[in-house]
């Protein structure tokens, strides 16, 4: 039996999986059992998203009011990095697109 596990992922807030083999190697049982706990892991991703889009839409407003260019220079920081956040979730999030596809060829 190979081994997989989901770990927390701080940053995007929410457990990935890791998998220690190819997906082929991985028997139809398991791979179905990883599937269907990433399913649910998955459908946490849009609340993950709509939380980062209010702490973006926070931020723009506090840089808006902002005359302070080094605070300028960290909120542009900040905004970034939680605009990467979502483009990082996004792609886990069309991950499970792939790991279905592949477990039904």
């Amino acid at each position: 039996m190979l081994m997989y596990r989901f770990e927390w992922n701080e940053r995007l807030r929410l457990a990935l999986p890791v998998l220690e083999a190819d997906w082929e190697q991985y028997s139809a049982l398991e791979q179905s059992d990883i599937v269907e706990q990433w399913e649910l892991i998955r459908g946490t991703i849009p609340d993950r998203v709509m939380e980062f889009e209010r702490i973006i839409n926070r931020k723009q407003e506090e840089l808006f009011e902002e005359d302070n260019f080094e605070e300028s220079c960290r909120l542009n920081t900040e905004i970034a990095e939680y605009a990467s956040r979502i483009n990082d979730l996004l792609i886990w999030y069309r991950t499970n697109q792939e790991l279905d596809s592949r477990r039904h060829t």
